[in-house]
């Protein structure tokens, strides 16, 4: 596999960027079920030549022009596949120790996911933090007072942005009114995109504006979007 997929990206030039195929095309071409009998590897290397590659839109071709890069790298595949093979998820330092300490259990209780993977991310996240010139404030550091985490996608860190400034708000609010309820603030918190000419009347029906998403409108092959100054 490792020889396929560096000859794939010596010849990737010379592959058609865009896959010129029909909705529906995979399926003819595939079992209707699941094979009972697992296939030779040479078999299963012609079926992705045959099959998937016919298919694929090559990201990685040096002719691909819209969207973005996925800057993928020899180094950063074989991190995958160290990755891979170690094959821990990343939860927290101690995950399970936080409610499992509260059962009687006849074993030891599972004490940490994955201690290097989680304090390494947050040593390569406050690498990211400096080169970005950031304040201290939002690095890990030795405190651990900030820090963060790279989302898998811009959904992703939108929802945990959201997420995030929602929970602040309902803090500060709780904090100088401690008889609201979460759900008392939480039923007047409203969130807002690139529109925003609602936000002084729902401020002045008693509604809470807390955030704010710049909903960029462009034409995304080619990458075009509005100007963030006209959102200001």
């Amino acid at each position: 596999m490792v020889d396929y997929i560096a000859d794939y990206l010596e010849g990737i030039e010379g592959r058609p960027v865009y896959p010129d195929v029909e909705p529906g095309y995979l399926r003819p071409l595939i079992p209707t079920t699941a094979p009972q009998e697992p296939e030779a590897y040479e078999d299963i290397i012609k079926d992705i030549e045959k099959i998937i590659m016919p298919g694929v839109t090559h990201w990685h071709s040096p002719y691909f022009f819209a969207y973005f890069p996925t800057a993928s790298s020899y180094p950063a595949m074989l991190a995958d596949m160290l990755c891979g093979a170690i094959g821990c998820i990343g939860f927290s330092w101690r995950p399970a120790a936080l409610w499992l300490k509260r059962l009687t259990l006849p074993y030891p209780p599972l004490q940490a996911a994955s201690p290097a993977c989680t304090e390494l991310e947050t040593v390569m996240m406050d690498w990211l933090g400096k080169m970005l010139e950031l304040p201290e404030a939002f690095l890990a550091g030795r405190a651990g007072e900030g820090g963060g985490v790279i989302q898998g996608s811009a959904s992703e860190a939108t929802l945990v942005a959201l997420l995030a400034a929602r929970t602040k708000v309902t803090r500060q609010l709780q904090a100088a009114s401690p008889e609201l309820s979460q759900a008392a603030i939480m039923e007047k918190l409203v969130a807002y995109t690139s529109d925003q000419e609602a936000l002084e009347q729902d401020k002045a029906a008693g509604l809470i504006p807390f955030f704010v998403s710049s909903m960029l409108v462009g034409d995304s092959t080619v990458g075009s979007s509005e100007s963030c100054v006209d959102l200001d």
